[in-house]
C-alpha cells in the first residue's frame, strides 16, 4: 500500500471512529485497514490513534496529521479532476453504419457536443468494414459478429433481418406463407457487400435458402424503403432500418416465423484501460443511451 493510501485509511478511521467502519467505507478488509494504520504509525514512530473498547480517536499528533491529511487528499482529488477536465478536448473519431449512424449516432453526437463543447467529433458513416487501428478510429458501432477478437466490445442491442412489403402490395399479390413462395413475388434487393442473391431463413442448424431474382436492385437502404412503400415489391432489411415504417403501418413484416437469428449491435474500441478521457466520456454516454432505443424494443 502506498503512502497516499495509508493517509486515506487513517482519515477514514478517524472519521468513522472504528477500523470496521473505515473498512466498510473504503471497501477493504479489516486486516488491510489494521496493517495500513500500523505501517503509518511505524513511519511516524508515534501513536496516532487512541484505542478504547468502544471508540477510536486521534492522539494530539494524530489530530495534526488528520487535518493535514484531509487537505492533502482533497488537493489530490481536485488535481485529478482538473487533469481529467483538461483531457476532455481534442478530436474523437467514430464510425458507424450509414443508416444507424444517421438515425441514432448523429443525434447522440450532437447531445454529446452540447455537454463537451471543447471536443471535436469526426463521424464516419460507412457500411463497409472500417479498421480502427489502420484508420486511426477511436470507436465503432458494429452490427453483427466481430471479425477481430482482439478488440473490446460491449453489446447495446440486437436487430433482425426481416422481410417487408406494403399493405397495398400484399393486397394485390398475396402474402407469402413460406420462404419458397418468394419466387412468385417481385423482390427489391440491396447491392451492398453484405447483400447476396440468396436469402436465408431460420436458425443455422435448420436453414432454408432461397435463390432470388430481384425485380429491382439498389445500393441504398432509403431507396429500398421508398420502393417498398410504393408497393413495388417485397424487400429484406434490418429491423431498425424499417422501424418507423412498421410502427406507422406503411410496411408489414411477412415470414416472421422464419426470421434468422438476431445480430448484435456493439460498441467497439481498442482498449478500455488506457482510453482517453474524451473517448471514455462518449463511450459511457453511448453505453447508457443506446440500449434504450425504441428500435431495439419494437412493439410490433
Amino acid at each position: 500500500m502506498d503512502k497516499l493510501d495509508e493517509l486515506e485509511v487513517f482519515v477514514a478511521v478517524v472519521q468513522q471512529g472504528s477500523l470496521a467502519g473505515a473498512a466498510r467505507k473504503l471497501r477493504r478488509s479489516p486486516p488491510a485497514i489494521t496493517r495500513a494504520l500500523a505501517s503509518l504509525e511505524s513511519r511516524f514512530d508515534a501513536s496516532l490513534i487512541e484505542r478504547t473498547t468502544r471508540h477510536l480517536s486521534p492522539t494530539p499528533a494524530g489530530l495534526v496529521l488528520f487535518e493535514r491529511a484531509k487537505t492533502l487528499l482533497n488537493d489530490y482529488t481536485l488535481a485529478i479532476e482538473d487533469a481529467a477536465r483538461t483531457q476532455l478536448t481534442g478530436l474523437l473519431r467514430v464510425t458507424a453504419p450509414v443508416q444507424f449512424g444517421r438515425k441514432h449516432i448523429a443525434p447522440l453526437v450532437m447531445q454529446f457536443l452540447d455537454s463537451y463543447p471543447d471536443i471535436q467529433i469526426e463521424l464516419l458513416l460507412n457500411d463497409s468494414y472500417q479498421d480502427l487501428i489502420e484508420q486511426g478510429l477511436d470507436m465503432a458501432v458494429r452490427i453483427g459478429q466481430l471479425r477481430d477478437s482482439s478488440l473490446v466490445a460491449v453489446e447495446v442491442g440486437s436487430v433482425q433481418r426481416i422481410v417487408l412489403a406494403s399493405p397495398a402490395y400484399l393486397a394485390t399479390a398475396g402474402t407469402p406463407t413460406s420462404p419458397g413462395d418468394l419466387v412468385n413475388h417481385l423482390l427489391i434487393a440491396g447491392t451492398s457487400i453484405s447483400s447476396s442473391r440468396e436469402w436465408r431463413f431460420g436458425p443455422p442448424e435448420n436453414q432454408e435458402r432461397v435463390r432470388i431474382q430481384p425485380a429491382m436492385m439498389v445500393n441504398e437502404v432509403e431507396t429500398q424503403l421508398i420502393a417498398a412503400r410504393a408497393g413495388k415489391g417485397i424487400t429484406r432489411l434490418l429491423s431498425y432500418q424499417a422501424f418507423e415504417e412498421l410502427q406507422q403501418g406503411l410496411l408489414c413484416e411477412v415470414l416472421a416465423d422464419y426470421r434468422p437469428p438476431g445480430l448484435p449491435v456493439q460498441l467497439v474500441t481498442q482498449n478500455l484501460k488506457y482510453m482517453p478521457a474524451r473517448v471514455r466520456a462518449f463511450w459511457d454516454m453511448a453505453r447508457e443511451t443506446l440500449p434504450a432505443l425504441p428500435c431495439f424494443h419494437p412493439s410490433v
